[in-house]
């Protein structure tokens, strides 16, 4: 499947034939400032939790995309009064099926608040099954023993997880999560964006490869397969 990365915890899969954004925040992020928003296409965007850093764009995105917003029901009332069309809840333990395939919502273990300040639900994490493989995006999150519950449901060719610390997991507790995924090949999000968020890359490729698994640290813009 084909992977873009549009920096902190927004990025694109193509599958089924059909583009899922998720946690569109480029606008606001300094370090994504030479991606256009405009350039950026969606026939869904999946949003895992209510801060801002996850849901900027959210609403731009979807009204000229026309692109169907998934999120917990919180979410999905918040998004329709603000002028949304097209959004669907889902709530951890439910799942629906879609022309690109399956997508299964998890508990993530996080808060979670709009911007300004309303409940926004609890935060949740994404596992989907389409006919060009599957893949789980946890969103924000500690380490949780509920993740193994994840290979029950589906084989995984590819996880995408928070590494930054402080807000999330740090590397270490990563690694742990993708062996409780039991996915070899992972996308790092969630870093650098913010000064309590910086990592030592370097040192994050080398602990995934001594314990037999592949970090992917794309730049942002850049495309890779997983």
């Amino acid at each position: 499947m084909q992977v873009t990365y549009y920096g902190h915890s927004c990025f694109a899969v193509v599958a089924g034939g059909k583009r899922l954004l998720f946690d569109p925040f480029v606008s606001g992020n300094e370090l994504a400032k030479h991606i256009r928003l405009d350039d950026i296409e969606a026939d869904y965007i999946f949003v895992s939790h209510g801060h801002f850093d996850h849901v900027l764009d959210v609403v731009a995105l979807a009204n000229r995309t026309g692109a169907l917003v998934l999120g917990i029901w919180e979410l999905y009332e918040y998004f329709g009064q603000q002028g949304v069309k097209n959004v669907h809840p889902i709530n951890p333990g439910g799942k629906f099926t879609f022309d690109f395939g399956t997508v299964k919502a998890v508990i993530a273990q996080h808060s979670s608040s709009l911007p300004d300040g309303r409940y926004a639900g609890v935060a949740c994490g994404f596992v989907f099954k389409t006919a060009d493989g599957n893949f789980y995006y946890s969103g924000d999150t500690a380490l949780t023993l509920d993740m193994t519950l994840i290979p029950a449901w589906a084989a995984l060719d590819f996880a995408v997880l928070p590494i930054g610390d402080g807000l999330t997991m740090g590397v270490d507790e990563a690694i742990e999560a993708a062996q409780f995924v039991k996915a070899t090949k992972v996308l790092g999000v969630h870093y650098d964006t913010f000064p309590f968020i910086k990592i030592d890359k370097p040192a994050a490729l080398q602990a995934f490869e001594r314990a037999g698994l592949t970090l992917y640290l794309p730049a942002i813009g850049a495309s890779i397969d997983l």
